[in-house]
């Protein structure tokens, strides 16, 4: 499945998480996608990015561990369905904004946790997020650079 169609499910997810927990599944799953989408970046994208996306798989794939949730039941891990990056633009800025999303969502969930835990395990998945989405924004602006150079 392409990367677009996937960030969308993920938005969707998000909007739709009305507990605690199901953000923190959310942003489980958009750091498995931007594992995913830089993996496969670091393979098959443009060679000016594949560096940086490196990074950014490695980024996303340091939350596997720091999130302590299991992966949904219900549809599974949504990155497992990544098979293509078509439009390498528009996934990197969809991607951005989801974590940008899941940001914000962790921070609502943070302002109000009971739970020590469900705290912490918040603030390290908004670092996370937080850092992939500046690696995201790394590869976005060395596209940029490349297509002026190009232009």
């Amino acid at each position: 499945m392409d990367a677009v169609r996937i960030i969308a499910a993920n938005r969707r997810g998000l909007a739709q998480a009305d507990t605690a927990y199901a953000v923190v599944v959310e942003a489980w799953q958009a750091q498995a996608l931007a594992e995913a989408i830089g993996g496969h970046l670091a393979i098959f994208g443009p060679y000016e990015v594949r560096a940086r996306a490196r990074g950014l798989g490695e980024a996303g794939g340091r939350s596997s561990g720091g999130l302590l949730c299991p992966a949904p039941a219900a549809g599974g891990l949504r990155a497992a369905q990544l098979s293509e990056v078509r439009d390498v633009k528009a996934a990197l800025t969809g991607l951005c904004q989801l974590l940008q999303e899941v940001c914000e969502a962790l921070v609502s969930v943070v302002s109000t946790a009971e739970e020590e835990g469900m705290y912490w395990t918040c603030v390290e998945a908004i670092d996370m997020a937080d850092e992939a989405r500046d690696r995201v924004a790394g590869i976005l602006e060395k596209l940029e650079v490349r297509d002026r150079d190009l232009a």
